[in-house]
């Protein structure tokens, strides 16, 4: 059995970063897979998808540390072509990844205690995000 559902959320801007846990485990609710995988894509190139503990401490660390990795700028090959401000954006993006995958067992999500499932922008701007959930199984 497969079953997909939108997730749809506004994001702040570089560094918002979203709780996405319960919607993900409603779809799963909503799916009646009792043992499979749930799979979480965001639809764009400037935001990410992962598993952190999800609290104010780590939702300021991580988007600190991406921007010291690979801080904003205007010396990207990205930049030279468009001109946007988001070259770094990408990069972030690309470097976290678009997608997360979790088992299910039992009708639901198999993440640790401090585990939970995060949206992170990355973009320069405000965005409407849409995130893919396909929940597949029995």
């Amino acid at each position: 059995m497969t079953h997909q559902q939108e997730i749809s959320i506004e994001t702040a801007g570089h560094g918002d970063m979203h709780d996405l846990t319960g919607d993900v485990a409603a779809a799963v609710r909503t799916s009646g897979v009792r043992t499979g995988i749930a799979h979480v894509f965001n639809v764009g190139s400037t935001a990410a998808i992962g598993a952190i503990e999800f609290e104010p401490g780590l939702e300021k660390d991580l988007p600190a540390v991406l921007d010291k990795l690979i801080p904003p700028g205007r010396h990207y090959g990205h930049e030279q072509a468009w001109h946007d401000g988001n070259g770094h954006s990408h990069l972030q993006a690309t470097l976290l990844g678009p997608s997360l995958t979790v088992p299910v067992s039992g009708g639901r999500l198999v993440l640790g205690t401090w585990q939970q499932i995060f949206h992170l922008e990355c973009d320069v701007r405000r965005r409407r995000r849409i995130i893919v959930v396909t929940v597949t199984g029995d």
